[in-house]
């Protein structure tokens, strides 16, 4: 993938217009346009299908996390959607995982449709050790990420949503050349870290090996968000130039 292929805006605002408006600024600079709880709380499924008939690609990230049948039937309605990617909570066990991508393959191979890729959440990027302790998790953030991320592959899910901090050790407990990594909490390396605990600069996070990059704030609240997410593909295109020369 290029650069800009790596690189997900996260629509991160509460209307549509706001939204759109952003897609038709930024369409042409990045590679994927994340839909998050807020703003298809605000927008519904109509909003995913404009983007989408933009022939824009969407990652609908509303990790989804319930019984196994009504996460897969969630699943089926994200496949007709046309996203690319979506998520679910690893959290939700082998079951749940398992049926998720089953209704995938299936409704995409019935109705001729492509297959989105389905991602697992390991932990949130807020998540520290102090939070696993309040909530009666034992374990480093890091060692729980392990476990979930090898969960997911063998549950037979495309990739992982995970800190940047996490994609090396994933890929040691995942050997497996094709499995995705998404990395959120992205920042240049000269933005604040605000509220994301666990995270990198996007030069980092690609030298790491992760395969994309989700960033939100630095972008869409730039005085000039084209300038700003051209920074950005131009930060992992000079990371990619030096994981290329190693």
């Amino acid at each position: 993938m290029t650069a800009k292929d790596k690189l997900i805006v996260a629509l991160d605002v509460d209307t549509i217009d706001h939204a759109i408006a952003l897609v038709d600024q930024l369409k042409d600079s990045v590679g994927m346009f994340k839909v998050g709880m807020q703003l298809f709380t605000a927008a519904g499924p109509d909003l995913v299908r404009r983007i989408v008939l933009q022939s824009s690609r969407v990652f609908l990230d509303l990790k989804y996390h319930d019984i196994p049948n009504t996460v897969a039937l969630a699943a089926v309605e994200a496949t007709r959607l046309g996203v690319s990617l979506f998520n679910i909570h690893t959290s939700g066990g082998s079951e749940m995982m398992k049926w998720t991508a089953k209704a995938v393959a299936e409704t995409a191979a019935r109705e001729n449709l492509a297959a989105p890729k389905v991602l697992g959440v390991t932990l949130l990027t807020s998540i520290n050790r102090e939070t696993l302790d309040e909530i009666g998790i034992d374990g480093q953030p890091s060692m729980v990420v392990g476990r979930l991320a090898k969960l997911a592959q063998e549950c037979g899910l495309d990739g992982v949503v995970a800190s940047a901090q996490e994609i090396e050790l994933i890929r040691r407990e995942v050997l497996q050349n094709d499995f995705m990594i998404v990395t959120p909490g992205i920042r240049s390396a000269t933005d604040e870290v605000q509220d994301q605990r666990r995270t990198m600069t996007a030069g980092e996070a690609i030298r790491a090996g992760a395969d994309y990059l989700v960033v939100g704030r630095p972008i869409i609240k730039a005085a000039d968000p084209s300038a700003a997410a051209q920074r950005f593909v131009t930060e992992i295109q000079t990371a990619q130039a030096r994981a290329s020369q190693a």
